[in-house]
């Protein structure tokens, strides 16, 4: 037989000397088996912690005797050990067998169950969970101005509304209890849209004007074939099984290659634009030094503008910008050129800086450039009027020297338009063995013309000492 000690071992107790020695087990052992626990696991060793080592790296070592530490937070104070039967002294809660009636049954049956006795009298619990559906009552008046249809009989409406109450719209099972007998044979979905279109009718009937109606419809042609679909689903062949999923494999390889084929375009894409810029840099690269040489003959040819209008720097970076820096004059305009382009507004009456809208910014920058164009043209023809007026003045001059052929006449101030003589295009012309005498008297008053006069009054002076 089992004695007290075996007891004891089995269920984990310790007890005092003497319990133990009598073999008997006491009413403390069985309710309190806590303290039991507690002075046997405080007679466990405990290590001190080594010098150096972290509290949180020493809390996270464990031996045989203690527990895992835990993956997440968890409260250790309420674990599964410690929750065991705690018997207590209090008196129970009376309960009692007591008759009840559930109010969703309309037959007035009577059972019996166990409730406390605080409860009596109390509704039944559950009877708030029975839930009925509302389906509209019609009059005989609303039927046959409203509800009328000649495919059914009120007689039918009638037992149709009556059975959506009884099975609380399950059509299904309205379908089944249908006196089909009595009346015409009809599907779910003729039952469905009859019913649906009666309580679309009564809303539109009875609703108040200025209300959003939510209005239910129910679309039986769309059922019918779907249903259909679904039956020929239900009943294909193995045989048209096993070709449905060849087909969707082969389609997932198709697609597949084509997804591997459009990458691979992508990166021959790629290679063939990155091979563009880098060929188009090194010819650009390449260009650059030699567009620099002909820049000396541009002061031998002022009668040819240096720019052609302003070419306003496109703003084509990442990041934010603001529309009024595209108005903004390149580095290359002049300081001349700024003031004479601030002139030509303020005469045009245009504001120098406008609101910076799209169309604006754009326009005001092509009324810029059109205004330095002007402004180059006009410097290049009075260029090209001042060298026309030298070559007027130099051939009156050489006609009075008499290098072209005709009498000598004194130069004496500015000769008249009218003792201009003709010269003719076959080209009486000049003598390059003798020198010429160049008379700018006449000239106008330009930037350089009287450097020019002095050097030619110098320069004839000169000639006419040399005479003989």
């Amino acid at each position: 037989m089992a004695t007290g000690a075996d007891v004891r071992d089995i269920l984990e107790l310790g007890g005092p000397e003497g319990d133990a020695a009598s073999g008997t087990i006491s009413k403390k052992d069985i309710i309190n088996p806590d303290k039991k626990k507690s002075k046997k696991s405080s007679e466990t060793l405990t290590f001190k912690r080594p010098e150096g080592m972290h509290r949180e790296v020493y809390a996270l070592l464990y031996s045989d005797k203690k527990d895992a530490p835990p993956l997440l937070p968890s409260d250790t104070g309420q674990g599964y050990r410690t929750v065991k039967a705690k018997l207590g002294s209090k008196k129970v809660r009376p309960w009692k067998w007591m008759p009840f009636t559930n109010p969703a049954r309309k037959d007035g049956a009577m059972f019996f169950h166990w409730r406390r006795a605080a409860e009596e009298g109390k509704d039944y619990p559950f009877a708030r969970f029975n839930k009925t559906v509302q389906v509209p009552v019609y009059s005989e008046q609303e039927y046959q101005l409203y509800l009328h249809d000649d495919a059914w009989t009120k007689a039918e409406t009638d037992h149709l509304f009556d059975l959506s109450r009884r099975f609380d719209l399950r059509f299904v099972v309205i379908h089944d209890r249908y006196d089909h007998q009595q009346f015409k044979k009809r599907s779910v979905e003729d039952l469905k849209e009859r019913y649906y279109h009666i309580c679309a009718k009564l809303a539109n009937v009875r609703a108040v004007p200025g209300t959003d109606l939510k209005i239910p419809v129910f679309d039986a042609g769309h059922e019918r074939r779907r249903k259909e679909q679904l039956e020929r689903l239900y009943n294909r062949t193995p045989e048209q099984v096993a070709e449905e999923e060849y087909l969707l494999q082969e389609l997932r390889k198709i697609e597949a290659r084509k997804k591997e084929r459009e990458k691979r375009s992508q990166d021959l894409q790629k290679l063939i634009t990155a091979a563009d810029t880098t060929a188009e840099q090194r010819r650009t690269e390449r260009k650059a030094p030699k567009k620099k040489l002909p820049q000396k003959k541009e002061a031998e040819k002022p009668a040819v503008p240096e720019t052609a209008g302003i070419k306003f720097p496109d703003f084509k970076s990442a990041g934010v910008t603001l529309r009024s820096q595209r108005m903004k004059l390149p580095s290359s305009v002049g300081q001349k050129k700024i003031k004479a382009l601030e002139q030509m507004l303020l005469e045009l009456g245009v504001e120098l800086s406008p609101t910076p809208t799209e169309e604006l910014v754009h326009m005001f920058n092509e009324l810029r450039s059109d205004l330095v164009l002007l402004y180059e043209l006009k410097q290049a023809c009075a260029n090209c009027e001042y060298e026309l007026q030298m070559l007027r003045h130099r051939h009156e001059a050489l006609a009075r020297a008499g290098v072209l052929g005709g009498p000598a006449t004194p130069a004496v101030g500015t000769a008249p338009a009218s003792a201009e003589p003709a010269v003719s295009e076959s080209g009486l012309g000049l003598d390059p063995t003798k020198d010429t005498i160049i008379d700018v008297v006449g000239a106008p008053l330009t930037p350089n013309s009287r450097k020019r006069r002095e050097s030619a009054s110098s320069s004839s002076s000169v000639k006419k000492a040399k005479k003989p």
